[in-house]
């Protein structure tokens, strides 16, 4: 290796260094929050052990660390590759050939979403297999149908209408205890592993394009692809009759000194890793396929790309380890004690606070948040999403938990809910619905999954009530509050923009004003001196004097 190849070698790494110390930072402004409420709850409302509390503190580290190699891991490798696929599905002038695609990859990138085996797991009586693929085969379709939306320009909320319309028709004739876990999927099914892909897809899709409609056709392909797990576990549940006999709560293990808290963790974390080399490697293939395809990376990019494959592996490997084996046993026990107490309506305003905090520890979260800034150059922030999503989650989660503790149907919360988001998608700024719809999707994701369901769970178990009625449900709350969330940002962003283009328009009146006037007093001189012609010279001499 030559000096200046050297020297180039040291800046990237320590470029990525300072970049991986950043991420980590963030993370752990995320995680910090909810690991507090935790601790302050279980000092003073649940008391916790302290093997379970130290399990859930290692589990916390893992996911803050975790985060921060995913994050960078997906940025140099995953949305790459998404974009590369993105741009080769417009060029392509074959329809069959998008599709095509645009199915299988839909197909294996859920297959691989570690939030659906966290689903998977805590669905009784339904085979996980049954349950994983009938998800998978849901979004291939759906994927597909948000690609050709996007390469054909095809309205987005009316699509979203139409499809939404079929599902609470097709809802009548579901199980009822079913309906929850249906549209629960379509929340988890879009998480850290599909959603970066999918976004990177929708940046591809558009970046050949110069219109103005360009950046809101980038935007949808989450939402689309969340509607198709709904219908085909609607399809699934026709054939399974699901009760909670099946559900086995999980509980934290037993550890008494910090080599049994390594000993859980170790344990824990190769079944993780071996899930996770399956989530990755269709990633790879499809890296290698497009590469051969397409030579569109050059040895540098290829390089940075594989590094960023091995960040995401162990980024999520990390963060699931940590999630699935401090966080779920934790918000089981958490759920289970508030529920049987006699303060159990506290679940409601503490469900309220871990949702607002829980959602910016999503990885899918930040991804979702910096592509809106890039994609609108700036004109909506990180801050205002996260603000919009952390304010939907709460009022999601508070619902959720009135749901478990007086039995409420979910059906009468989320036919307004979506009939509200879809009325406003006809007001708000377009680029709005599809940032709105994909939000929903993003927001539940693991940590949804690892903390919020088993919460939900548990306090279901402590009131008697029925889990698959009662408890599930609450990752489809969360995935519905920020359609409304988001889209009433629009309407404020579109209010505001509107009053700033008013208040410039009145202070260039305002500025022109004065010439208006200079000009009146011209023309008032001219009058006088027409009236004046004729008359003597010294007097003409004294009106040029004055002009």
């Amino acid at each position: 290796m030559t000096k200046p190849e050297k020297h180039a070698f040291r800046e990237h790494r320590f470029r990525m260094n300072r970049k991986l110390k950043e991420k980590i930072a963030e993370s752990f402004l995320s995680v910090v929050p909810v690991t507090a409420i935790v601790l302050a709850l279980s000092a003073f409302l649940v008391p916790v052990e302290i093997g379970a509390f130290a399990l859930f503190l290692a589990g916390a580290a893992m996911l803050i660390v975790g985060m921060g190699f995913f994050q960078l891991g997906t940025e140099m490798a995953m949305e790459p590759i998404g974009e590369g696929i993105g741009v080769t599905l417009t060029k392509s002038r074959r329809l069959i050939v998008v599709i095509a695609i645009s199915a299988v990859m839909g197909f294996i990138t859920t297959v691989a979403e570690p939030d659906l085996q966290v689903l998977a797991d805590q669905t009784p009586v339904i085979p996980d297999q049954y349950l994983i693929f009938a998800i998978a085969a849901g979004v291939a379709v759906c994927f597909a149908l948000a690609v050709v939306r996007s390469i054909k320009r095809f309205s987005l909320h009316w699509l979203l209408v139409g499809l939404y319309v079929l599902l609470f028709i097709f809802a009548i004739f579901v199980p009822g205890d079913f309906i929850a876990v249906a549209f629960d999927s379509g929340g988890v099914t879009t998480g850290p592993m599909t959603v970066p892909f999918i976004m990177a897809v929708g940046v591809g899709l558009v970046s050949l394009r110069g219109d103005k409609d360009a950046a809101q056709d980038g935007f949808g392909l989450v939402a689309l692809s969340s509607v198709g797990p709904i219908l085909a576990v609607m399809i699934l549940g026709v054939f399974f009759r699901p009760t909670s006999s099946g559900y086995e709560p999980t509980v934290p293990a037993v550890v008494s000194t910090t080599r049994d808290v390594a000993r859980e963790f170790g344990a824990n974390l190769p079944e993780t890793a071996r899930h996770m080399i399956s989530a990755v490697l269709p990633i790879i293939l499809a890296f290698i396929a497009l590469q051969l395809i397409t030579r569109r990376f050059k040895r540098n990019q290829g390089l940075r790309v594989v590094v960023g494959f091995v960040y995401t592996f162990l980024g999520l490997t990390l963060f699931l380890t940590g999630a699935n084996t401090g966080f779920l046993p934790i918000g089981h026990l958490f759920g289970a004690s508030i529920a049987a107490s006699e303060f159990k309506w506290l679940l409601i305003p503490f469900g309220m606070i871990i949702g607002f905090f829980i959602v910016r520890a999503e990885p899918a979260v930040a991804i979702l948040n910096r592509e809106v800034e890039e994609m609108t150059n700036g004109r909506i922030t990180r801050g205002a999403m996260g603000m919009a999503l952390s304010a939907g989650v709460a009022v999601s989660v508070g619902l959720a938990m009135t749901r478990v503790l007086t039995g409420i149907g979910i059906m009468w919360l989320l036919v307004p809910g979506y009939l509200i988001a879809i009325v406003l998608a006809f007001v708000v700024p377009k680029i709005f619905v599809g940032i709105a719809f994909d939000s929903g999707g993003v927001a539940s994701g693991p940590m949804t999954s690892a903390f919020l369901l088993p919460l939900s769970i548990g306090a279901s178990d402590a009131v008697g009530g029925n889990v698959l009625n009662d408890a599930f449900g609450v990752v489809a709350m969360v995935a519905m509050t920020p359609l409304i969330a988001i889209q009433i940002m629009g309407l404020i962003y579109d209010a505001q923009e509107k009053r700033a283009e008013r208040q410039l328009l009145a202070e260039a009146e305002a500025a022109a004003e004065p010439m208006d006037e200079q000009e009146e007093e011209i023309i008032d001189f001219e009058d006088e001196t027409a009236e004046t012609e004729g008359g003597d010279l010294p007097h003409d001499e004294e009106n040029a004097a004055r002009v």
